[in-house]
């Protein structure tokens, strides 16, 4: 008999599924061990860094918004109207001239803008900030003369005389119409028309001053 080499056995096949299976779930293995250490140097990385995301709570206004505010000019805030009765009397030798007026007046409290201040508008963090003119009367020429009508009138009076009760009457409804009380609901309105006209331009948050009498002069 010929002496040949045996011929090893044919391994069986679920020797050869297993070996796949298993290298399979080593790869497997492998890659997640990657990825771990990959995920984890880069969260090392990020946290180094002390990146802050957030959003920025700083507001700006711009020179043409500025600009279009101060553009209203005189700004209504209260509108006060009376009217006077003026008597005056002179005496004669046989007997006394009267006369009686009756005077109407519309008096228009507000700021000028065109009085605001270098600096009266910035922005400081996430608010406006905002210093307005003193609360006065914008027209001084506030009787309405063609209603003004004598009430009574005895004996004859000139130019002079209506005059002087024309001032009269302006200074009585100046003491009438330029309260305190009057003055702080002007300023009252004022803030609520600001704070609407700046909320209208995007702006929440406002903070509203007064100057004083005595700072603008």
């Amino acid at each position: 008999m010929d002496n040949y080499p045996a011929i090893p056995p044919r391994q069986p096949r679920r020797r050869r599924f297993a070996l796949l299976f298993w290298l399979k779930i080593l790869a497997i293995v492998v890659a997640l061990v990657v990825a771990v250490v990959l995920i984890t140097r880069l969260y090392r990385a990020v946290s180094n860094s002390e990146i802050t995301i957030g959003a920025s709570q700083q507001i700006d206004i711009t020179p043409q918004q500025i600009q279009s505010i101060k553009a209203i000019g005189q700004w209504e805030f209260l509108t006060v109207s009376d009217e006077e009765l003026i008597d005056t009397v002179r005496s004669g030798f046989f007997s006394d001239d009267r006369l009686s007026r009756i005077y109407y007046g519309t008096m228009r409290l507000g700021i000028d803008m065109h009085q605001a201040e270098p600096g009266w508008i910035v922005a400081r963090s996430d608010s406006l900030c905002v210093s307005l003119p003193p609360i006065r009367l914008l027209d001084s020429d506030f009787i309405d003369e063609a209603r003004t009508k004598s009430f009574f009138q005895s004996g004859r009076w000139t130019a002079t005389d209506r005059e002087a009760m024309f001032h009269r009457a302006h200074r009585r409804m100046l003491s009438y119409g330029l309260t305190s009380d009057n003055i702080l609901l002007a300023r009252k309105n004022g803030e609520a028309q600001v704070r609407q006209v700046l909320g209208s331009m995007g702006f929440k948050r406002v903070h509203i001053e007064w100057r004083s009498e005595e700072h603008s002069r």
